[in-house]
């Protein structure tokens, strides 16, 4: 089932627009704090967003354009401001398609519908997770923090994705090291030692201290 992200302050338009395209078989979540859109969007990770222009605190170009430093999925504006500038301004910053309100719910669920058909038919689906502002991308394995990306080894990634793939949960040593090395042939402990304290490394310099967790004689977690 395809997940769709509606970015739109007024509250009975978002309403009428989940409900008609909830009909069509599509999950909808309606973003309620619009200074956060950007986390929202990471932690839901949906397939296609509808993004308002004129939005409290940022606008809709803003998180649009904070969207694709980390993902390609279709967005998908609606507006009232259907000017040719704003048009084309949203297309530049990495907009999909332009509504203009008002619009026929129809209407908009056939596009809704056509940009999932064109989108995902032929590849795969979209796959975020965000823990403390920093966005993993499963698709391309990068981890994005403050519009920075960090460069990962393939190691780097696979922890990162076994941690936050279990946030909240302590994962053991031997777990990280039957999932980073899968082979009958006998790895040293220290190796997992130093594959940890150089993520962590990076981690901080980009800014992320702390994000990997240590309990001793537990294994390691993110919190």
């Amino acid at each position: 089932m395809h997940k769709i992200l509606i970015v739109e302050d007024d509250a009975v338009i978002a309403s009428s627009v989940k409900n008609h395209i909830k009909s069509w078989g599509c999950e909808v979540m309606c973003v309620d704090d619009f200074e956060n859109v950007f986390s929202i969007f990471a932690s839901y990770s949906p397939h296609l967003v509808l993004m308002d222009i004129s939005l409290p605190f940022y606008n809709g170009y803003h998180w649009c354009s904070e969207i694709r430093k980390v993902s390609k999925v279709p967005v998908i504006f609606i507006s009232s401001a259907s000017d040719n500038m704003n048009i084309v301004m949203a297309m530049n910053l990495g907009g999909d398609d332009f509504i203009a309100k008002p619009f026929d719910l129809n209407v908009l669920a056939a596009k809704v519908q056509a940009m999932l058909r064109r989108t995902y038919d032929f590849g795969g689906q979209t796959n975020l997770m965000e823990h403390k502002g920093a966005v993993l991308n499963v698709g391309d394995a990068t981890l994005t923090y403050r519009s920075q990306k960090v460069d990962l080894t393939r190691n780097d990634f696979k922890i990162l994705l076994i941690l936050m793939e279990n946030k909240g949960r302590t994962i053991s040593r031997d777990m990280l090291m039957a999932k980073l090395w899968e082979t009958d042939s006998y790895v040293d402990e220290n190796t997992l030692t130093v594959n940890i304290a150089r993520l962590r490394k990076k981690l901080e310099t980009a800014g992320l201290c702390d994000f990997i967790i240590t309990k001793k004689g537990l294994g390691y977690l993110v919190e």
